[in-house]
C-alpha cells in the first residue's frame, strides 16, 4: 500500500484517545484485523494497533463481516497480512497528534523541507520527532490540511537519504 520513494506516502496512522474502541469501529466496519503493539509510559501499559488487512492469492482484499478479535478470514488461502496503518493512543510522543489520519510523506532532508514548508505558506503543528533514527513532523499546509513529512535513515528508491 505504501511508497517507498521521496515524495510518496510511507505511513499513515490516526491518534486518539481510545484506541481501543476506534481500532475496533475501523475492524467492524472494514475487517481490518487488530495486531496490538505493547506500550509503556512510566507505569502505565496499553496497547496501540497496527492494523492489517488479508491479501488473497489473486491480490484481491477478502472482504468479512467477523467479529472483534475473531480471525475474519477464514480458511481460504491467503497471503500474510498486508500492513495498512497504525492506531494509536494520543499519549507521550503522540499527546499532540490531532484526530485525523494522517498521511506520512517521505522527504529526503526533513530539515529543508520544514524550511519550505515555511517559506511556502505552511507551519508547523508539532516539533520534530524521532522514530528510532528516523525523523518526522507534522504540518499544515496554506489550506489548513494535516499532513506529515518523513525522513528514513535507510535507503529509500536506491538513493541514500541520510
Amino acid at each position: 500500500m505504501y511508497g517507498e520513494g521521496i515524495g510518496e506516502i510511507a505511513w499513515m496512522d490516526l491518534s486518539v484517545n481510545d484506541a481501543e474502541a476506534v481500532s475496533q469501529f475501523y475492524q467492524r466496519v472494514l475487517g481490518w484485523s487488530r495486531e496490538p503493539v505493547a506500550m509503556t509510559m512510566g507505569n502505565d501499559k496499553y496497547s496501540d494497533f497496527v492494523m492489517t488487512s488479508v491479501v488473497n492469492l489473486q491480490g484481491a482484499t477478502k472482504a468479512s463481516n467477523s467479529k472483534v478479535d475473531e480471525n475474519p478470514h477464514g480458511t481460504s488461502p491467503v497471503n500474510p497480512h498486508s500492513l495498512m496503518t497504525g492506531i494509536c493512543h494520543a499519549k507521550g510522543e503522540n499527546k499532540d497528534m490531532p484526530a485525523v489520519w494522517l498521511p506520512y510523506f517521505l522527504v529526503k532532508n526533513l530539515d529543508e523541507s520544514v524550511i519550505k514548508i515555511a517559506e511556502n505558506g505552511g507551519s508547523l503543528a508539532t516539533k520534530i520527532k524521532n522514530v528510532g533514527d528516523d525523523r518526522y513532523i507534522v504540518f499544515k499546509d496554506p489550506a489548513g490540511a494535516l499532513a506529515a513529512i518523513y525522513q528514513k535513515v535507510k535507503i529509500v528508491s536506491n538513493t541514500p537519504i541520510t
